[in-house]
């Protein structure tokens, strides 16, 4: 795989990342397609990051990383596509995260996309509260801040509002200086309407991360699911769109989503 490549990914340059891959694909190893897979998928094409993703699980079987990214490109294949292709896309979603937990049982963002996986879907497609708990006992071996933002997630999805809002303070306070802890916060804030306190929280996580722009997206975010401040939100959103971005970041076909949203 060429470095250009990969130094281009780094910086969220997909377009140029894909370009400096080179068109013979014939040549292309499994890191290649891998690569490929994931700059599809920042770039919002899912079809063809799944195509390349099962190229390069194909050729190298064992690599936990490569299962992993292609089961986040079906995953979202699934929550684009039509009630009859729905499940199925689901269903292959969750065998590739599965089976890169089988690879790497340690790894925290496999965990917690599979706990995701589990805590959202419905019975019939694997998904399940108790399916979910165990994961966060996963979890837990290996970051304690991190199972307790699952635990939240939990008691989101129970509505039970006061246990969730103390599992994300105990979050924070187990990774004060861990941003997206911050973010996670005022994003529960927001949801249930406590717009002031919310507000306290995202102007803590500019104080902790000054000009990060994923403070920036999650903050626009919260204000267009609730249509509020729109204006101030379709700012936010056009300066993190002219970001520098690095995968990390929400990709920008997020953020255009957003703005397609507001234009409606």
């Amino acid at each position: 795989m060429p470095t250009a490549a990969w130094e281009r990914y780094q910086r969220a340059q997909f377009e140029q990342a894909l370009q400096a891959l080179g068109s013979h694909k014939e040549l292309w190893d499994a890191a290649s397609w891998a690569l490929a897979g994931r700059c599809w998928y920042g770039l919002g094409d899912f079809v063809k990051a799944t195509e390349a993703l099962e190229k390069a699980v194909q050729l190298a079987p064992n690599e936990a990383e490569y299962w992993h990214w292609l089961g986040r490109a079906w995953g979202r294949r699934a929550e684009r596509s039509s009630f009859a292709t729905a499940p199925l896309y689901a269903g292959r979603c969750r065998r590739a995260f599965e089976r890169a937990r089988e690879l790497d049982p340690r790894n925290l963002e496999i965990l917690s996309d599979l706990f995701s996986y589990y805590l959202e879907a419905p019975s019939f497609l694997g998904g399940g509260l108790m399916r979910a708990r165990r994961i966060a006992e996963e979890i837990r071996q290996i970051n304690e801040a991190e199972f307790w933002w699952a635990q939240a997630k939990l008691a989101e999805k129970q509505r039970d509002w006061k246990a969730a809002e103390q599992a994300y303070r105990r979050a924070i306070e187990l990774s004060p200086e861990q941003v997206g802890r911050l973010l996670d916060l005022a994003a529960f804030l927001a949801r249930v309407g406590r717009w002031d306190e919310s507000e306290v929280w995202f102007e803590r996580a500019e104080k902790l991360a000054p000009g990060e722009p994923k403070v920036w997206f999650r903050k626009a975010e919260c204000w267009v699911l609730a249509g509020r401040k729109l204006a101030e939100a379709r700012q936010l959103l056009k300066r993190y769109l002219a970001a520098e971005l690095t995968p990390a970041d929400p990709p920008r076909w997020e953020a255009e989503r957003l703005l397609r949203r507001l234009d409606r």
